[in-house]
Order: structure tokens, then C-alpha cells, then sequence
């Protein structure tokens, strides 16, 4: 902690309200499940308070991004953790009662998405605010891993609020933990370089400038997109086959619990291992997941299926906190929350295609057919980025990554001539700067 991204006051307050609300966040989705057909008894009402909140949320990103840059990012989390915070509260207080208001509920759904629009871009701000360059890997692999954690844990801890005290009171635990995370955040200062005045239209642009400006990052958010779109056709066919052919129900839960774990080991081997190509690195862990298309369609037994999805979400537990450090190390300060509003549309974006996609390409030409093109197709699209010349020459220089690793953490070999090699800078966007504290 003397020499980690956690030695610092800033980081830590941010660390632990994001971890809390984290927790808060996991247990809501059983919860929200199970009260809404105590309530109803239909599925129908489900799926409309989940696109309630899923809509305005993939609507709003780019506004949202846009927000975070104008104004700075510890203000706009406060805000909308406040929000986040009244809304589920509102939605605890429904599901307590006697009679719940499925349209009330939708409605703070709605307003809890969109304020999640505004929030979810603040957060790589965030983290490169409060954590010097040297120590964002680490700091990204934090907070990976606490996700992983409650990840793991929300499933439980959902199942003992709501058959001891009831679901309402999971929402309102979230509640808590969002005014906890705003509480936290008010404590933690950083320093803000507002944007030029020009017109909203303008400034989306300029972020869109930022990300099609540098070939390795829109051919890998192409690629991540894609990632996104087979793992909806997973868990869109994946269960009626677990259930028919490996096992029953509880095979599927295997594979899920499988999943959690290796994301979890996978945001701590990132922790510990500093990469001399990144995107490259991240780009091939994300292709791992073509093996548990791949298994399935196969049909492979129920242990070969458990464990390729563990590898897998592995892959995916690396990505993240090594693509995170990257942007934030590359992407100038002031369009930082512009472009990863458009990463993590591309992101979610693609997982409504899939959950669509799935049943229809499933009955058009079978599980089998879809799921082996969808191995093929994951795998072929990460696997190609490397082709892109970005992704090639995206290095990152021996100094950078010897950044007080941690006992017995993996290193590649250094760069040659300790230089960075990185795409020359178009269109205002820069290299990946030297390690520096950067302000947002």
C-alpha cells in the first residue's frame, strides 16, 4: 500500500465508495428478478423495467461523456451516485409495500439508467485523477478485482436479504451504498480543465475525432463489440443446452460461477504482470472466448464447457484493467470521458443484437451452426486486430512497466531501446504520454 495506487487518499475514497457500490449493484439484478414475479407472476414485467433502465442509458452515453468532459468528473459521479441513490431507495420502499407500482418502478428505472449514462463515463476520469500513470494498471486491477468479488458474493447475499427481510431491501441496501460512494467522493479533490466553449454537436465530435483518429482503438472496440454480441448468443442458448445435454440446471450454474472466478483471476493476473504490447495482450485474452462457443457446439462434456468459460472470462478479468490503463495513459484528459462514452456504447451496444440475433440464427440453422460461427467470428476478429498496424507498433516502453511490480510479478522483455512505438498522432490525438498525474 506504501508504494501502490491505495497509498494515495484521493484513489483510496474512490476505491472504497466504488467498491461499496459495487456490492450494492450485485445484489440487485436477483432481487429485482424474483420481487417482480412475486408481484406479477409475468416475465413481460421484468423485461420492462429491465429496458427501462438499459434504453436511456445506451441513448445518453454520448451525452453523458460529453458532460463528464465539461465539468468535472468527481462532481458528476457525486450527482449521479445521488440520484442512483433516491431512485432505488424509491424502488425499496415499492417492493416493501403491500401492492408495488410496476409503472412507478419502471419510471425510477428510467431515471436511475439515464443517470448511470452520466456516471459510467466519469469513471476512467476518475481514475486517472487520483492515480499517477506508474500505478493505474494496479489501481485498474483493484477495481476489477473488487467487481469480481462482488460479483461472487451479490448472488448469496441477495438470496439472504430476500428470504430473511424481503427484495425491497436489497434495493435499499444499493441505495446505501450509492450515498456512501457520494459521501466518499465529496471528500476527494482534483483539479478540472474545462473545455473550450463550442457547441454540444461540436464537442461530440471532437471525441469522435479522438477514437477514429488511432486505428488501434475503434478496430479494437470493433472487436470488443463483437466480443459483446457472442456472449449474448452464449447466454441466450447456452442454459437450454446445459439444461437438455450437460447435466440440468446446475451445470449451467457451474458454468456461471466458472466465469465469475476466472474473471476474478484474471483482474489479478493483470495486477501483477506489466505488457509490453497491451492492446495486442488484451485484444488475444478477449479471443479466449471462442473456446466455450466452441465446446458447446461440440457438445463437449459439462467439465471441458466449466472450465473453457473460465479461461475465457479469464481473458476478459485481463482485458479490462490493461485496456483501461491504456486509454487513460493515451487518450488526452480533456476528451477522456467523450471516448470511453462511445467504448462502452460499442460495448453494450451490441448485447441487445445478440440476445435478438441468438433465437432467430438458433431456429433459422440451429444452436450448433450459430454457436460455431460465433467462435469463429469472435475469435477471427480479436485474432485480426493484430493485422491493424496501431496494434503492432502500440508499445510500451521497459521504464513504464517496471513500476514497482509486486513480489513475483510477471514482466516481458523491454523495448527495444526503452522507446514507446506507437501510431503517429492524427487529428490533435497524441502518443501515450510518459507516467504523469494526470488532472481531470
Amino acid at each position: 500500500m506504501r508504494a501502490g495506487p491505495l497509498s494515495g487518499r484521493a484513489f483510496r475514497r474512490f476505491f472504497l465508495g466504488r467498491s461499496l457500490s459495487l456490492v450494492g449493484d450485485a445484489v440487485v439484478p436477483a432481487a429485482l428478478a424474483l420481487a417482480l414475479l412475486r408481484a406479477t407472476g409475468s416475465v413481460s414485467s421484468l423485461a420492462l423495467v429491465l429496458g427501462c433502465a438499459m434504453v436511456p442509458k445506451l441513448l445518453l452515453l454520448p451525452v453523458g461523456g460529453v458532460v463528464a468532459d465539461r465539468l468535472n468528473a468527481r462532481t458528476v459521479a457525486v450527482a449521479t451516485d445521488l440520484v442512483r441513490c433516491g431512485m432505488q431507495l424509491l424502488v425499496g420502499l415499492q417492493l416493501l409495500g403491500d401492492d408495488p407500482s410496476i409503472g412507478l418502478i419502471a419510471a425510477a428505472e428510467v431515471v436511475g439508467g439515464a443517470a448511470s449514462a452520466f456516471a459510467t463515463p466519469a469513471l476512467s476520469p476518475l481514475v486517472s485523477a487520483t492515480v499517477g500513470a506508474e500505478h493505474r494498471q494496479r489501481a485498474n486491477s483493484l477495481l476489477g478485482t473488487a467487481g469480481s468479488v462482488a460479483r461472487l458474493g451479490g448472488p448469496a447475499l441477495a438470496g439472504l436479504l430476500i428470504w430473511s427481510v424481503g427484495p425491497g431491501w436489497a434495493f435499499i441496501l444499493d441505495a446505501g451504498t450509492f450515498a456512501a460512494s457520494a459521501a466518499l467522493l465529496l471528500g476527494v479533490r482534483i483539479a478540472h480543465a474545462p473545455l473550450p466553449k463550442r457547441s454540444f454537436r461540436a464537442d461530440l465530435m471532437a471525441g469522435w475525432a479522438e477514437v477514429r483518429s488511432r486505428d488501434w482503438y475503434w478496430t479494437s472496440l470493433i472487436a470488443h463489440g463483437i466480443w459483446n454480441l457472442t456472449a449474448a448468443v452464449f447466454m441466450v442458448l447456452g442454459p437450454a443446452i446445459a439444461v437438455r445435454s450437460l447435466g440440468g440446471e446446475g451445470s449451467w450454474v457451474a458454468v456461471l460461477q466458472s466465469g465469475s472466478i476466472g474473471v476474478l483471476v484474471g483482474a489479478l493476473l493483470a495486477g501483477r504482470c506489466r505488457v509490453r504490447r497491451p492492446v495486442a495482450a488484451g485484444n488475444l485474452a478477449a479471443g479466449l472466448y471462442a473456446l466455450p462457443l466452441a465446446a458447446l457446439a461440440a457438445s463437449a462434456p459439462a467439465p471441458v464447457v466449466i472450465g473453457a468459460y473460465g479461461v475465457a472470462m479469464a481473458g476478459l478479468g485481463f482485458l479490462g484493467p490493461v485496456w483501461e490503463t491504456t486509454v487513460q495513459n493515451t487518450i488526452p484528459e480533456h476528451a477522456l470521458a467523450r471516448v470511453m462514452s462511445y467504448d462502452w456504447l460499442m460495448s453494450l451496444g451490441a448485447m441487445p443484437v445478440g440476445y435478438l440475433l441468438a433465437p432467430l440464427a438458433a431456429e433459422a440453422w440451429g444452436s450448433t451452426t450459430t454457436l460455431t460461427a460465433s467462435a469463429l467470428l469472435v475469435g477471427g476478429a480479436c485474432v485480426a486486430t493484430l493485422a491493424v498496424p496501431g496494434v503492432r507498433r502500440f508499445v510500451v516502453a521497459a521504464e513504464e512497466r517496471r513500476t514497482e511490480p509486486a513480489p513475483g510479478a510477471c514482466e516481458t522483455e523491454p523495448a527495444p531501446d526503452g522507446a514507446r512505438e506507437t501510431e503517429p498522432a492524427l487529428d490533435g490525438a497524441r502518443e501515450t504520454e510518459p507516467a504523469d498525474v494526470r488532472a481531470t
